[in-house]
């Protein structure tokens, strides 16, 4: 080309000297080393605190074994379609989540801005749970684990030591366990409602600052040293869920807990909030629409075999969970039995179960301080590899936004500190005596399925429908060399969509005020905030198209014509699609070769003839 000379990420131009050209390099967007860290990396993400906590507890409430129809049924016209939709968009575009929409339906940009928000939230709030697990894992350090006594300054006259030799006949309407008043009086302090915000926990904070810490210098150099990390932060939970797993099926009882976990109850599969809980357990757990999985996507080399990722990660994110149920309901049968309760008494899910139950089953085992140590390094782990991952896609998506800017020696480092200082002070609210019902409240407004099922349909209609459900199958064949299953097409242009929307109608339809511990009923203004957080986040697809919109030339049609259409030019070699009902330009398909180099956008120059 006249005038010009590419470089890699550089322009070098007649008459430059070498300071003006070492000003015009951008640094390399990067790329995974291997594709072990691309699936370690996904692996670690998905295989979170929901599937330890949550999973076992949906599937013992939802029916036991009848629970996995519904699980499985959402999780194949749902999860999987949508997982693989977002990890090619990513990998196609070598983009993040907000900058990849531009290239296949800039009207629906808005939803990459969502995700951001959903992932923000998620990064502020979740790493609190880390911050706890660091203190109790600090606290595992002596002699007795001070969980398994009433014998410490924090105790109340109505603390029971509950064991073999202590059973029922002691109990009382008013008693309270160890475990019990050491999580909400040591720990939490926690207040009386959250209109009681107190004082801040100060050994949680300090707990919360070493968490973002280890997040910072895990994450500061991209993938290259993210991909480096997850070779441990990834594997190593599962050894521990191995050990805990060995430990809990020789403890007694054990096989009764399982049995709770397991036994089916097919009559359950008539409830619709069986199957709601399954919609949101499936979004929630394999990262859909939370941008993760695109820009986790975005780092692969151009031909990686994503659809065969899907599958294989898909599989080992539901054999996770399944397994995790047996370490966690044979303890509590363990638990059942030395006390002689039912086991209904004592599952739990959420905090409950890792800071309340499962603390208390390990203070009745022999060596109570190595298991809690195993556990609880276990839980900063988990939550470790999902807070890597958030922070990645949100430093993804700005840079890739303004690389110019950021893609420079030390700017992303910068970037990246500023984000997690901001992230540090927005989530001191919830190491406050009042922060946990902050918390619950994030969780089930912001980050609940309610947002990710409406989410997904706007993206399925944005790809399925407007840009093409066989176009996206040409971009696929492109890097992966051969066509998805037809089923895919079929699951985002209908069932998909379809499903995601029937789910969000019931939840609307079963609405229940959020009640914090069953008991508490949260006030009217926290209700509207809660509210003004979630809907907010979904608004922003609106808002944007709203916004492009007014702000082109043209008459409201031509614009929406417009933003429909790709900002990609044709590849000379690309098949051409197949025509779309409601994006009838064929002459627009993704350039395959555009991305293959290097991957992401890279800043151009005109140079005038």
């Amino acid at each position: 080309m006249e005038g010009e000379m590419h470089k890699g990420n550089s322009i070098e131009m007649p008459g430059q000297d070498n300071s003006q050209l070492k000003k015009a390099q951008l640094l390399d967007r990067g790329q995974w080393a291997n594709k072990v860290e691309f699936l370690l990396a996904v692996a670690g993400t998905l295989v979170g605190l929901g599937n330890l906590w949550r999973f076992p507890y949906l599937c013992y409430k939802n029916g036991g074994g009848a629970f996995l129809v519904p699980y499985v049924l959402f999780l194949l016209s749902c999860g999987i379609p949508m997982f693989l939709l977002e990890t090619a968009m990513g990998q196609y575009t070598s983009q993040g989540c907000i900058t990849c929409w531009r290239h296949f339906c800039p009207l629906f940009e808005g939803i990459g801005y969502a995700t951001q928000v959903v992932i923000a939230y998620a990064a502020v709030s979740y790493i609190v749970i880390q911050a706890w697990a660091f203190f109790y894992l600090f606290s595992s350090f002596r002699a007795e684990v001070p969980w398994a006594s009433c014998r410490n300054f924090w105790n109340t006259e109505t603390c029971v030591e509950f064991g073999k030799t202590n059973t029922s006949s002691n109990w009382t309407a008013n008693a309270t366990t160890p475990a019990t008043e050491f999580w909400e009086r040591r720990v939490l302090g926690i207040s009386n409602g959250i209109e009681e915000i107190g004082s801040l926990r100060w050994d949680l904070a300090l707990c919360l600052l070493l968490a973002w810490t280890l997040c910072y210098f895990c994450v500061w150099k991209g993938v290259r040293s993210t991909g480096k990390v997850v070779y441990f932060t990834a594997t190593f939970p599962y050894l521990m869920l191995v050990v805990l797993l060995v430990r809990g099926l020789t403890l007694p009882g054990a096989i009764d807990g399982i049995s709770f976990y397991l036994y089916p109850d097919p009559k359950r599969l008539v409830d619709p909030q069986v199957w709601m809980d399954a919609g949101a357990q499936v979004l929630f757990s394999f990262g859909i629409c939370q941008g993760s999985l695109t820009a986790l996507g975005s780092y692969n080399q151009y031909n990686n075999d994503c659809y065969k990722d899907t599958f294989v990660l898909c599989l080992v994110n539901g054999a996770s969970s399944f397994v995790a149920g047996f370490a966690i309901f044979s303890v509590l049968g363990f638990m059942s039995y030395e006390q002689g309760v039912p086991i209904s008494e004592v599952a739990a899910s959420g905090p409950g179960l890792a800071f309340i139950a499962y603390p208390r089953a390990m203070a009745m085992m022999p060596f109570p301080q190595l298991w809690s140590i195993c556990f609880f390094v276990m839980v900063i782990l988990l939550g470790a590899d999902t807070q890597f991952v958030s922070l990645e896609c949100l430093v993804t998506s700005v840079t890739d936004m303004f690389p110019t800017v950021f893609r420079r020696a030390y700017r992303r480092e910068l970037l990246l500190l500023c984000l997690c200082a901001i992230c540090f002070f927005l989530g001191l609210l919830l190491v406050t005596e009042g922060g946990l019902y902050f918390l619950q409240l994030f969780d089930h407004y912001v980050c609940s399925g309610s947002n990710l099922l409406l989410l997904s349909v706007f993206q399925s209609i944005a790809i399925g429908w407007i840009y093409g459900a066989d176009r996206f199958y040409d971009n696929i064949e492109d890097m992966v060399g051969y066509r998805p299953w037809p089923i895919m097409k079929y699951c985002w242009l209908y069932i998909t969509p379809t499903v995601c929307m029937s789910t969000f109608i019931f939840s609307l339809v079963k609405y229940k005020p959020l009640k914090f511990n069953k008991t508490y009923t949260y006030p009217s203004w926290a209700y509207a905030l809660g509210w003004s957080l979630g809907l907010f986040c979904v608004l922003l697809v609106p808002l944007w198209m709203f916004f492009k919109v007014i702000q082109m030339k043209g008459t409201i049609g031509q614009n929406l014509r417009q933003l429909c259409l790709p900002e990609i030019k044709t590849h000379s070699t690309a098949k051409q699609p197949e025509q779309c009902p409601l994006n009838p330009d064929n002459n627009l398909t993704s350039a395959a070769n555009e991305y293959k180099a290097g991957g992401g956008a890279e800043m151009e120059m005109q140079i005038m003839p």
